[in-house]
């Protein structure tokens, strides 16, 4: 059964936590134990309903105060496959959370008020899943019930969307919209009775059909070593295999292939999956290789196709959402993470800022504050191998830690 991840992003108030809280209770996925403490804690509060966000918002200033500050995953099966979503804060100010919630998501749910329509908020959660290359947007229109399901309202928020998805690079078919009542359950699980007036699928219907596989996007072939394999044991007294997981595109026996840093050639001997042995292999694979020739590979090597070179440099130019209270400035050293190489970075310049809501906007700035997404140029103590973000988002992407706390400072895709 395959795994299906979900982000969510919205406003305050939008209804994020509502919304998760229903596909749970409507899939039959909430524990007898969650079930009663929702329908104590909706009575104690006086609802004439069940306050479903509980089911999500675990923190106590979470749940005092309606809204949802860090990121939840959430887990679900139905019978067709599994789901992890991540609930993320919509608050301008837990931008580093959205982004962490989002970056290893399939698809995103981007939720809108019927009453407001787009507003400021949703330009921002459409510009950071734009950036981190999110294959498929959902737009849930919520709280129809709240416009009486009107399909008047709906059809003139198809324009305010249609324009926002304008400013984006999506594709038409990448972007799905459904009106839903996350409150009452309208097209979430079950379709509604109330707007007859919509015949596309509900929210569950659209995620059971979408490629979890396409996370894993066509682009050139990448397989950055996890582990060198060399068991000892009488049966593989001799055996080198690299273990780790395959990005990209396809490797198959008899491959030509390049061993980055040190740029020796070989040829791919044998694939294996566990014990068992294949011919070739597809991006997504988690695999171990065996080259023909005995050369010298190591945990942070990479090795691609002979004829799909990235690129290798010492230098490079960034985006980068800062996450850090101590701001981003020139000069500054930090450890840089790409995949499993790691390597001395030094910050050369803070260019510019980007202004989420699509202006195009750059501000020239000297250092980069917490939740503020900038253009940088880093110098590194030896070359990296990279291809852009655009091109390949395993291989493009890359992560500032502190030298002295040792915590996640930044968040990079290489432009």
């Amino acid at each position: 059964m395959d795994v299906l991840k979900v982000a969510t992003a919205g406003s305050v108030d939008d209804g994020k936590s509502t919304l998760i809280g229903r596909i749970l209770y409507d899939t039959k996925s909430l524990t007898d134990d969650k079930l009663e403490a929702i329908e104590r804690n909706s009575k104690q509060k006086g609802f004439d309903y069940l306050d479903f966000s509980m089911a999500t918002d675990g923190l106590v200033a979470e749940r005092e105060q309606g809204i949802t500050i860090d990121v939840a995953h959430i887990y679900f099966s139905t019978a067709n496959r599994s789901y992890i979503i991540a609930d993320t804060p919509g608050h301008v100010e837990y931008t580093r959370n959205m982004v962490t919630g989002a970056s290893t998501s399939q698809v995103a749910i981007i939720l809108i008020d019927a009453r407001k329509g787009v507003i400021e908020q949703t330009s921002r959660h459409f510009y950071i899943n734009n950036l981190l290359r999110v294959k498929d947007i959902v737009i849930a229109v919520n709280k129809m019930d709240l416009v009486d399901f009107s399909e008047e309202r709906y059809n003139a928020l198809q324009e305010e969307i249609q324009a926002l998805i304008s400013k984006t690079t999506y594709k038409e078919q990448n972007i799905t919209c459904i009106p839903v009542s996350a409150l009452q359950g309208d097209n979430v699980v079950d379709k509604s009775k109330n707007m007859s007036w919509y015949t596309g699928k509900t929210l569950i219907e659209h995620l059971e059909q979408i490629n979890a596989q396409d996370v894993y996007e066509e682009a050139q072939t990448r397989f950055p070593v996890q582990t060198v394999i060399r068991p000892k044991t009488e049966d593989y007294h001799d055996f080198r295999g690299y273990a780790g997981k395959l990005y990209g595109g396809d490797i198959s026996v008899g491959d030509e292939v390049i061993i980055l840093p040190s740029e020796t050639k070989s040829k791919v001997k044998e694939i294996y999956f566990y014990t068992e042995k294949f011919e070739k292999a597809e991006r997504g694979s988690s695999i171990t290789l065996t080259l023909e020739d005995d050369v010298n590979v190591s945990r942070g090597d990479m090795i691609v196709k002979a004829s799909e070179k990235p690129t290798v440099e010492k230098e490079l130019q960034a985006t980068i959402c800062w996450m850090d209270k101590k701001p981003l400035t020139a000069a500054s050293k930090y450890s840089l993470q790409h995949g499993v190489h790691n390597v001395l970075a030094k910050i050369v310049d803070v260019e510019t800022i980007e202004e989420t809501n699509f202006s195009g906007e750059k501000r020239a700035i000297s250092q980069l504050q917490l939740n503020e997404i900038g253009n940088i140029q880093l110098k590194l103590s030896k070359p990296l191998f990279f291809d852009s973000y655009q091109k390949n988002k395993h291989n493009g992407g890359f992560i500032l830690i502190d030298l002295q706390t040792n915590t996640t400072a930044g968040v990079g895709f290489i432009n």
